[in-house]
C-alpha cells in the first residue's frame, strides 16, 4: 500500500521546498510509490479545504488551495473549474479561460463550465465565443434564465438584434420578472429608432423593480428627447440618485447601450441641473457598510 503524503513529500512535487541532496535521495523510494489515485484524492482534499475558504470570502486563500488541488490532480475537470472560476472572481480573465480550457478538455460535459467561458470570453470581447460557449452550455442544460440573457447579450454585441432578442424572449418567459432582459429589448428597439416600443419595456421593467436605476435612467432619457423635458430630468435626478454609476458614459457602454441612446444621454447629462445632481453626489461619501 502507497505510504501516506507527508508534508514534505508534497513540498518537493510542488516546488515549495529546497531539501538537501541527501533527504532528496531518501525520499525517492516513499515519492515513486504514490500512486495518481492517493493523489487525486489529496488533491480534491484540498480542493474542499479552497471550497471552504470562499464560503468565507477567502478569496486569496482559497485560490492557493485550488492551485495546489490542480497540481495534487491534474487530471481532476473539477478542481479546474474551480480553479477557473476563482481566477474569474478576482478578475485575472486569461488565467481563468486557461483553467476552465483544461476543465472542458477532461470533462466536456459540464455546463457550468461553458457558461463560465462563456462570460470570460465576453469579459475579454470574444463575442462570438463567448456566444459558442454558452451555447454549448445550453444546450447540456437549456431553460437557463440567466444564461439566455448573457447568450443575448453575446448576440447583441455581435449586432445580431433579433437573435439577441428572441433569447431575451426565452429568459423572461422563463422568468416573468427578470427585468434585464425587458431593458435589453428596450435598448435594441432604441438603436433601431422604435422608441416608443422601448419606453414601453423600460416602464414595464421599472415597474418590476422601483430602484433600477438602468431603466428609469433610459426612461428619462428618451422622454427628454421627445419634448418631456421637465419629466425627464426629474426622473434622470431620481435615477441617477439610485446609482450614480449610471451618469458616466464608459459605464453605460459596459451595459450595453448603444450610440443612439448615449448621444442622447449626453444631452442630458451635459444639463445644468443633472451636472449639479452628479457633482452633489460625487462629493458625498458613500456611507460605510455595516459590520
Amino acid at each position: 500500500m502507497p505510504h501516506r503524503i507527508t508534508a514534505v513529500i508534497i513540498s518537493l512535487l510542488l516546488g515549495l521546498a529546497t531539501p538537501s541532496t541527501v533527504l532528496a535521495q531518501a525520499l525517492v523510494p516513499f515519492t515513486l510509490e504514490l500512486d495518481q489515485t492517493q493523489l487525486e484524492q489529496e488533491g480534491l482534499a484540498v480542493a474542499q479545504d479552497a471550497v471552504q475558504l470562499i464560503r468565507f470570502q477567502q478569496l486569496d486563500e482559497a485560490l492557493s488551495r485550488a492551485k495546489l488541488a490542480a497540481q495534487l490532480a491534474p487530471n481532476a475537470y473539477e478542481i479546474w473549474a474551480l480553479l477557473g472560476g476563482l481566477y474569474l472572481s478576482l478578475n485575472q480573465t486569461d488565467k481563468g479561460v486557461t483553467a476552465l480550457e483544461r476543465s472542458l478538455e477532461l470533462n466536456r460535459k459540464n455546463p457550468g463550465v461553458f457558461f463560465s467561458l462563456g462570460s470570460a470570453y465576453f469579459q475579454q470581447k470574444s463575442y462570438l465565443k463567448a456566444a459558442q460557449m454558452i451555447e454549448a452550455g445550453l444546450a447540456l442544460k437549456p431553460n437557463v434564465a440567466d444564461e439566455l440573457f448573457n447568450l443575448g447579450n453575446a448576440y447583441f454585441k455581435l449586432g445580431q438584434y433579433p437573435r439577441a432578442i428572441a433569447q431575451y424572449r426565452k429568459s423572461i418567459d422563463l422568468d416573468k420578472k427578470f427585468w434585464p432582459a425587458i431593458n435589453n429589448i428596450g435598448l435594441i428597439q432604441y438603436e433601431q429608432g422604435d422608441k416608443a416600443g422601448a419606453m414601453k419595456n423600460w416602464q414595464a421593467a421599472s415597474a418590476i423593480d422601483p430602484k433600477a436605476s438602468e431603466p428609469k435612467l433610459a426612461l428619462a432619457v428618451a422622454l427628454y428627447t421627445m419634448g418631456s423635458r421637465e419629466q425627464g430630468l426629474a426622473l434622470a435626478e431620481s435615477a441617477l440618485k439610485l446609482d450614480s454609476r449610471y451618469g458616466e458614459i464608459s459605464f453605460l457602454r459596459e451595459n450595453l447601450w448603444g450610440d443612439r441612446l448615449i448621444a442622447d444621454t449626453q444631452s442630458v447629462l451635459a444639463t445644468p441641473r443633472i451636472r449639479a445632481t452628479l457633482a452633489k453626489l460625487q462629493s458625498t461619501p458613500t456611507p460605510a457598510a455595516p459590520q
